[in-house]
């Protein structure tokens, strides 16, 4: 068998079958074949030719190739259906003994793990505000009430007046699919809104708005108004990562089961309706026990 798949007459019988019966576009006749092709050249590096002989134990050494050339798992799993594809028309032209590639399933998506922020920066970018302004006073108010609680920034800017209970020391948000929850926050959360509301009584600053944190105009602070917020505060604090919005809400939800917190009472606090989508955070605290261990441990 020639080491050029494409000259294959089998090939060119699958690609016509493709372009003929299944109505394929040539784009994707032309995908198909180009990972024909790569299968072929892939053979012939292992001095095997002949595709009707080829057998699981090769498209298992096939995959692991693609694996050790680092390739994602969506390009892995779209040159896997190729093959399959083909093997599967092969196998119904009866040209197969056995159809070498149908006990294989795609590889499973790895879901990125939400970034997050250590300790320590979460502490340089509390800090970054000037405080001496009324903007600066209200970023520090919600930086620290977003690191105390996990909310989303949605839940944040849309707090009322009668949404906290400073004697308490809850809030209460409406969360996703209209679910509502309580919230505990400490005594550094605590102090900055206090701080906060008095600075907003002693200068006259929109106490008629039932809107917890505003702008200098008095109006609601919108979502992109704060995210801006906080690059600037990033870029001060000398934080040069490249961080999404929920990322305090990440660290909250990250530190909290670090230092010993349950699943169960995490999940409670994010608003999450299903546990599983709070399990990802235990990845990201066993990594950082996993990191801590080889960093510190003498023989780590």
């Amino acid at each position: 068998m020639s080491s050029d798949l494409k000259k294959d007459p089998l090939v060119d019988s699958f690609l016509s079958n493709l372009r003929l019966e299944k109505g394929l576009s040539e784009n994707t006749i032309k995908a198909y074949s180009n990972d024909c092709q790569a299968f072929s050249e892939w053979l012939s590096s292992k001095k095997k030719y002949e595709v009707l002989s080829v057998i699981e134990e090769d498209i298992e050494n096939y995959l692991k190739h693609f694996q050790k050339i680092n390739l994602s798992h969506t390009t892995i799993n779209r040159k896997l259906s190729s093959l399959k594809h083909f093997f599967n028309y092969l196998s119904k032209k009866k040209l197969l003994k056995s159809n070498p590639i149908i006990n294989f399933s795609g590889l499973k998506s790895i879901k990125a793990l939400p970034k997050s922020l250590s300790i320590i920066h979460v502490n340089s970018l509390i800090d970054a505000p000037d405080c001496s302004t009324f903007i600066g006073l209200r970023d520090r108010a919600m930086i620290e009430l977003m690191y105390a609680t996990g909310v989303r920034i949605s839940e944040l800017i849309n707090l009322q007046y009668s949404n906290i209970d400073l004697n308490r020391s809850l809030i209460k948000v409406m969360g996703k699919g209209g679910k509502e929850r309580m919230i505990p926050f400490g005594d550094n959360a605590l102090s900055w809104l206090i701080t906060y509301i008095e600075y907003r009584r002693e200068n006259n600053l929109s106490l008629s708005s039932r809107d917890f944190f505003i702008s200098q105009q008095g109006k609601q602070i919108t979502r992109q108004a704060f995210w801006h917020r906080i690059k600037i505060y990033l870029k001060a604090a000398g934080l040069s990562m490249d961080i999404s919005p929920h990322t305090l809400r990440h660290a909250f939800a990250t530190h909290l089961l670090n230092n010993g917190a349950d699943l169960r009472s995490v999940q409670m606090l994010l608003g999450h309706s299903d546990l599983s989508t709070t399990q990802i955070y235990t990845h990201i605290a066993k990594q950082r026990l996993s990191d801590m261990v080889k960093q510190h441990h003498p023989r780590g």
